[in-house]
């Protein structure tokens, strides 16, 4: 498995590949159609983030000390924007997931070219995530 910092690397090469915001769009709307869906079951009122502007649910579960998540959004950017977030962090340790540095989402631009509300989504996401790790982290220390 790659490291989260080779996969955020990737992530910016692809967005480079872009002249304009447009195509990057886009690519973060592909993004989002190949999304793994979550399970019926999980897209419940407890795994929705709270801080979005749209509903984005989001799911972990602990495999192999490596955190896989899963998720789903209303919205087709937000969507996206949770696809590239689960890129990098699924299927990596509590550990590696809260020592990572999340610049690769400055690096391609992301946050200066999205809406504030969407931008304050974007971190509600982030922290969704590292919370998550925090738990899983605990409960493997145990």
């Amino acid at each position: 498995m790659s490291s989260i910092k080779d996969i955020q690397n990737e992530i910016v090469d692809e967005f480079s590949m872009f002249d304009d915001w447009m195509q990057r769009y886009e690519y973060m709307i592909e993004l989002g159609k190949s999304l793994p869906l979550i399970a019926e079951e999980h897209k419940t009122d407890s795994n929705i983030i709270k801080g979005c502007q749209s509903r984005v649910w989001l799911h972990a579960d602990l495999k192999d000390e490596k955190i896989v998540f899963t998720a789903d959004s209303d919205a087709i950017i937000t969507k996206g924007i949770i696809a590239i977030l689960i890129r990098a962090f699924s299927g990596q340790s509590p550990k590696d997931i809260l020592d990572a540095d999340t610049g690769f989402i400055d690096e391609i631009g992301l946050k200066e070219h999205l809406s504030p509300t969407r931008a304050n989504g974007l971190v509600s996401m982030i922290k969704q995530l590292k919370l998550y790790a925090v738990a899983y982290q605990t409960q493997i220390s145990e």
